[in-house]
């Protein structure tokens, strides 16, 4: 038996439309889990579960949910579970980000930011949790922070961006020392330079290649599928003792 088994588990991706959110959705599901794809754009989501369904032989759906709307989370936890019974894992992946001096932020950026990527990400915690992980003894829960909610940066400004994932990160620890003794885990991942639809444009300019080779000691940005393996083994049974953990998958950019 594989330490990260997660057959007859199902595990919840936020943000699975497109970029890192598809390719840990792709990596749980290569290890056996069923999986629901959500995300707003419900077209996206079928199409990605469909690709799932087919390449790994697992169960998984698409679902559509605005995680800046309460009852839309509540049903879309519903659909899940009237779907598969239960669920094991949940991945909170979806996110924003405003770049932007911090003079010019306005209010409305700012408060969109915390709704999407703070307050999203305990909305589907709360409702995940209360419906399926503390009846059931047992869950995983993998908030998708940032490096930059543990460090600032004089590259590209964006104080609600950091003032978000900060707050993640500490959620994170908040809920993992509340709901440590029902069985559920609750840890972080904060990524490094990774391209996605949303950073390839940013990542692509030389100017921004050679700050990355001078701020990351590995001198290069994330590649695709090196972040998969940190969601794998938090989502894992394996990690039963990992908890309130803050994972940096940077190549050393906060080690400076």
């Amino acid at each position: 038996m594989s330490y990260f088994d997660l057959h007859g588990q199902t595990a919840v991706v936020t943000g699975a439309s497109t970029g890192l959110g598809v390719q840990m959705a792709k990596a749980l599901a290569s290890e056996g889990a069923n999986i629901v794809c959500l995300a707003r754009r419900k077209e996206l989501c079928d199409a990605n579960a469909a690709e799932i369904r087919e390449k790994y032989g697992v169960d998984a759906i698409g679902v559509s949910c605005d995680i800046t709307d309460t009852a839309k989370v509540d049903a879309a936890v519903k659909e899940i579970m009237d779907h598969f019974g239960r669920i094991d894992i949940l991945i909170n992946n979806a996110g924003t980000g405003a770049v932007a001096p911090a003079e010019d932020i306005t209010d409305e950026q700012f408060a969109n930011e915390m709704q999407i990527d703070l307050f999203g990400t305990f909305r589907m915690a709360r409702a995940v949790a209360k419906a399926a992980m503390i009846p059931a003894g047992y869950g995983r829960i993998i908030n998708i922070a940032s490096m930059y909610g543990l460090v600032g940066n004089k590259i590209a400004p964006a104080s609600p961006y950091h003032a978000a994932k900060g707050g993640v990160v500490n959620l994170t620890r908040a809920l993992a020392a509340e709901w440590g003794d029902k069985g559920i885990t609750v840890n972080s991942i904060c990524p490094g330079y990774f391209e996605t639809p949303l950073t390839k444009e940013t990542l692509d300019s030389e100017f921004f290649q050679n700050y990355a080779k001078t701020m990351i000691p590995m001198a290069r940005y994330g590649r695709e599928g090196e972040l998969d393996t940190a969601a794998i083994f938090f989502a894992s049974r394996c990690s039963s003792y990992v908890n309130g953990v803050i994972l940096p998958v940077d190549g050393g950019y906060t080690s400076m």
